[in-house]
């Protein structure tokens, strides 16, 4: 398997500093206000969500395949950053739509649980709360 990679830079103080990441072809500004206040730019909840939709998606998608459907997923991921003994991600909500021609609720709601219990992104975050919401559309 490939070793994927991405990288920051941070100039200046917490918050009044600023800062830029990278990953692939993508870059994006993030600031103390776009991370704990809604300020412009991004911020590592953001792009950890996006990771783990990504990867729901994806390890869905081989399940639902394995079964012969050819599904199309969209995926949300909202990523819950509160305070335990500082900042910590508290929650992750995984909310799913999903078609495929053939495909049944049922069937939908036992691979979307194995997807979510076993994507590499779902395994990082052990220990945190993961919520799935998956309908058929």
């Amino acid at each position: 398997m490939p070793v994927q990679q991405a990288q920051s830079k941070w100039e200046g103080t917490l918050k009044q500093g600023k800062g830029v990441m990278q990953y692939g072809d993508v870059t994006g500004p993030f600031t103390f206000a776009s991370r704990f206040e809604h300020g412009p730019g991004t911020n590592p909840e953001q792009l950890l969500g996006a990771a783990h939709s990504g990867c729901f998606s994806m390890f869905l998608s081989a399940l639902l395949s394995e079964q012969g459907f050819v599904p199309t997923i969209t995926t949300t991921a909202k990523v819950h950053l509160g305070e335990d003994d500082g900042p910590k991600i508290t929650k992750i909500e995984l909310l799913s739509s999903v078609s495929a021609d053939g495909l049944t609720d049922d069937v939908l709601q036992i691979h979307g649980a194995t997807a979510k219990q076993r994507c590499p992104v779902s395994r990082l975050f052990a220990g945190t709360e993961i919520t799935l919401s998956l309908t058929l559309a």
